[in-house]
Order: C-alpha cells, then sequence, then structure tokens
C-alpha cells in the first residue's frame, strides 16, 4: 500500500461507504462525502460470525484529512489483534475497485524424512571441515580489526545539528511537523525503562542531546495510540499545564513493532510518586493545585475561529496522569481515552477503544452506568469528580501548624474502604451505594488555603453532576491564593 500525501487541497470527495460503523449516522450501505483533503477507504478484517467461524468483514467509507485518517492508511503496518488490511484513496468513488488483500501466513515447512540424517551423528570428516573453516573465518575477522585499528580509520564527519525546536515548530503548538516525526524514531536512543503499565512502557531517551520520554505502546493498545496521538496533534492544544508532545511514530521491521509518543521529559515524576516523597506547604500546594485545574481548564474550552480548538474531556484524571515539573507546577498527561466535542456537527468524537478510566476515580454515575454519552458536559463532569479526588491527595501531603508539624502520609482515595486494585463492585457499594466520601481531617478547616481547597473538592465530587463546580470556576477561585508558582518543599 502506498502512503499518500498528508496535505491536500481542494473540495471534498465522494467514497463508497459500506457497513454501519463506516456510513455516516448509521446509513446502510451508500455513499459518503470527505472534508477537502480527506480520503476513501476500504478495510477488511477477520471477524467471526454468530456460529463461531471466521469469516472476512468489508468495510468502506471516508476518512479525515487530519493525522488520523492518514495514520489509519498506515495502521495496516501494525499487527493487529484479528489480521487487517487497510488500503486508502483520493478519487470520486475510488474505493469501489481496491480490492486491498490479507497477508497470506507462511507456509509451514513439514521435515522430509528423507533430508533426516541416517546416522546417529555426522562423519569426522565434516567435523573437521567445519572447524577448519571456522576457524579460518575467526583469523581472517582478527585480522581485518587489527588492521583497522592500526590504520587509524576516523570517523567520518557528523552532519550538522538540525534547527532547534523552536524553529521546527508546526505552527499548531502541538509538535513537529509530521515529516520530522517520521524521522524521529530513527534518532531515539533509549536509556533506561522508568514506568510500565497496562498500555505499555515508558522510557527515558535521547533525542539531538536533550532528555525526552518515549511512551512505548503495546501493540494489542493502538486505539490508545491513535487517540493520543490524535488529540496532542489537535490546533492549538500546546499549554504549560498540559505535557509537551513533540512527536509520534511507527518503528519497526516485518517481524516486531513499536508504536512510539515522544513528549517532554520531568524527572520528578508522577504526581502519585512525587506526594510520597515530599511534604509541601500551603504556597506549593497552591502552585500545584492552580496549574492542574488550568491545565483541565484550558483542555475543557472550546476556541472558536478559523483553526479553532475542540473541547476536550479527559476522561482519566488521576495523581498518576498528572507529571511534576522542575518549577513545582504540574501538566497533565495520557490522553488514550480523551473525547472531543465537534461543535459543528453538535456530537461528540468518542474513539473506539477497549480501555476504560481507573476505576477508583470513577464518579457515581459512571459506576452506576448512567452517565450520558450523548452530552459532552457529563464527561467534563467526570473529570471534576476526579480532579476533587486528586486535590484530596494533594491536601493530605500539605503541612500546618507553626512548625509544619502537622501532615497526613500519603494515601490513594477511599483506602480506607476497598482493596489496592478495587473491582468495578467494590467501588459501586462504596460510592454509589453507601454513597462514602474521602474523609476530611479537622485541621483542613482551620487553616487557610486548606479549607478552601476543602469546600472546593467537596463540590466537585457531589453526587449529583450538574451541581459541581466547573474547571473555570475553581481556577478563579484559586487564583485568589496563587502567587509564587514555585512550590516549596519542606
Amino acid at each position: 500500500m502506498s502512503l499518500l500525501p498528508y496535505v491536500h487541497f481542494g473540495r471534498g470527495i465522494v467514497c463508497e461507504c459500506a457497513g454501519a460503523s463506516a456510513c455516516p449516522d448509521g446509513a446502510a450501505n451508500g455513499t459518503c462525502s470527505t472534508q477537502p483533503g480527506g480520503y476513501c477507504f476500504v478495510a477488511v478484517e477477520e471477524v467471526l460470525d454468530d456460529a463461531g467461524l471466521v469469516v472476512l468483514e468489508r468495510t468502506a467509507g471516508c476518512l479525515p484529512p487530519d493525522e488520523s485518517g492518514f495514520m489509519q492508511c498506515k495502521s495496516s503496518q501494525v499487527p493487529h489483534q484479528h489480521p487487517k488490511v487497510i488500503e486508502c484513496c483520493e478519487k470520486d468513488l475510488c474505493n469501489r475497485h481496491l480490492r486491498p488483500q490479507l497477508a497470506e501466513p507462511p507456509p509451514s515447512v513439514p521435515e522430509t524424512p528423507a533430508l533426516l540424517p541416517t546416522q546417529a551423528g555426522p562423519p569426522v570428516a565434516l567435523v573437521a571441515v567445519a572447524l577448519g573453516v571456522a576457524l579460518v573465518a575467526f583469523l581472517a575477522a582478527f585480522w581485518l580489526l587489527l588492521r583497522k585499528r592500526r590504520g587509524g580509520c576516523k570517523r567520518p564527519p557528523s552532519p550538522p545539528a538540525p534547527a532547534p525546536l523552536v524553529d521546527a515548530s508546526s505552527g499548531s503548538g502541538s509538535g513537529l511537523p509530521l515529516l520530522v516525526q517520521r524521522t524521529v524514531a530513527k534518532q531515539i536512543q533509549m536509556v533506561e525503562s522508568i514506568g510500565k503499565g497496562r498500555y505499555g512502557e515508558v522510557w527515558l531517551a535521547r533525542w539531538r542531546g536533550e532528555k525526552v520520554a518515549v511512551k512505548v505502546f503495546f501493540t494489542t493498545e493502538e486505539a490508545s495510540w491513535f487517540r493520543e496521538t490524535e488529540i496532542y496533534q489537535t490546533v492549538l492544544m500546546r499549554h504549560e499545564n498540559i505535557l509537551g508532545f513533540i512527536a509520534a511514530d511507527i518503528k519497526g521491521t516485518g517481524s516486531w513493532t513499536q508504536m512510539l509518543l515522544i513528549t517532554d521529559y520531568h524527572e520528578n515524576g508522577s504526581l502519585h510518586d512525587h506526594l510520597q516523597a515530599v511534604v509541601l506547604d500551603p504556597p506549593g500546594l497552591m502552585a500545584m493545585a492552580y496549574s492542574i485545574v488550568s491545565g483541565l481548564a484550558h483542555l475543557h474550552m472550546d476556541i472558536f475561529g478559523t483553526k479553532g480548538k475542540p473541547a476536550i474531556a479527559h476522561r482519566d484524571i488521576k495523581s498518576k496522569n498528572i507529571l511534576v515539573k522542575r518549577n513545582g507546577q504540574c501538566a497533565i498527561a495520557d490522553f488514550g481515552l480523551a473525547v472531543r466535542y465537534v461543535a459543528e456537527r453538535h456530537e461528540v468524537d468518542i474513539a473506539p477503544n477497549t480501555r476504560v478510566g481507573t476505576r477508583r476515580y470513577m464518579p457515581p454515575e459512571v459506576l452506576d452506568e448512567r452517565l450520558d454519552v450523548a452530552n459532552f458536559e457529563a464527561f467534563k463532569m467526570a473529570d471534576m469528580y476526579s480532579l476533587g479526588l486528586v486535590l484530596w491527595e494533594m491536601c493530605r501531603r500539605c503541612a500546618t501548624g507553626d512548625k509544619a508539624q502537622y501532615v497526613e502520609p500519603y494515601a490513594l482515595p477511599y483506602h480506607e474502604w476497598v482493596p489496592p486494585d478495587p473491582s468495578f463492585e467494590d467501588m459501586h457499594a462504596v460510592v454509589v451505594q453507601k454513597g462514602v466520601r474521602p474523609p476530611v481531617p479537622a485541621r483542613w478547616m482551620g487553616a487557610e488555603p486548606l479549607a478552601t481547597l476543602t469546600t472546593l473538592m467537596s463540590e466537585c465530587w457531589h453526587a449529583n453532576p450538574p451541581v459541581r463546580l466547573t474547571a473555570l470556576r475553581v481556577k478563579k477561585t484559586l487564583a485568589k491564593y496563587h502567587s509564587d508558582p514555585a512550590a516549596k518543599l519542606v
């Protein structure tokens, strides 16, 4: 399959659509129209029918002109859980003539009895010849290496250093230009693994002499990689309190594939790990809290214009998905579950993904399966519930008193009621049936700004979603206390 250029101009094209998931609004087979620069596609995938037999399912339709459409055209390079192939084209009804074929598995070669040795062991003469050839090859390689060292061979001069990141910006504030991104994987030098989760592994790496973080996704998590790449490359996505995106790439050969997401590296790690190692003072607590809610407010906000930004809900806010920067502020990360609100069509863009959020941080309406997926405000209010739990974790680690002697040990929300890895039923029984919320120590109500944060978190984790505060409302309240952006550790 040839890769299509990313940028096109002109009108949209008309494509054949087949399959309820590919036709707009779940319509029957027919046609669909792309945006200018979009693609027509045909995909063939092995699926199981009602009788449990493997059959080939063909779908056709339209793909958007942005990076997500290009990446889906490229996705045949990634191994799938079920064999799948996709082809794209860019002319009216051109996908009617596409016939993508699944790669045939290599034939298994049975062992031929005639080729089996007839003797218990090889003849002595053959063994002697083999040893002699190996010895000659070893001596020849050793002689060549010695000659090369004596000759004092010099390395060829290094190519000129590429332009700095600022000069290579794509203009949208969301990573490098696409052509540059697709060469990054070859320039990355992995240093050490710094984290592992259900989605994959995070590595500290070096690129152009700078430290970067590389998120390597498991092949079963390709939907998360597609979605996170798509969200990061949203126009006007860049913000000082959202993890800085550098590039996304697919690296591999025919035998293995890695899906990479390259971002800024923050040596302090996640907020979850940071709070276990340090104790905050009130100004430092407010700096962190203000930065987190500023990033979330930017996500939730839609910006209208020629190149506007859609409103985005995170859907997995927790202390492990928030990174601590060197200046004491925080940055929100991990957008594999994020959803967007497409204002032009008044619909919620939910990417297909088998992942679910973290059960410990799920709001009551999600645990009770009452969340209205057609209402984008419901997703934003779910984020605010999770934010309230993160604020509670942070307040426990803020010292008060004349000598800053009062502070609670770090703990996860609901640690007293559920096991370390709670099930869906565990959380439902505690949060929905019993209506439990994390306890608030008495010292918080007698010291500012803990008293203000206590009020805010209580309103954020309210059982009724419409009653919860918005991210912008919380940001305005915290702005009164936010002065020094550098967190101070005691």
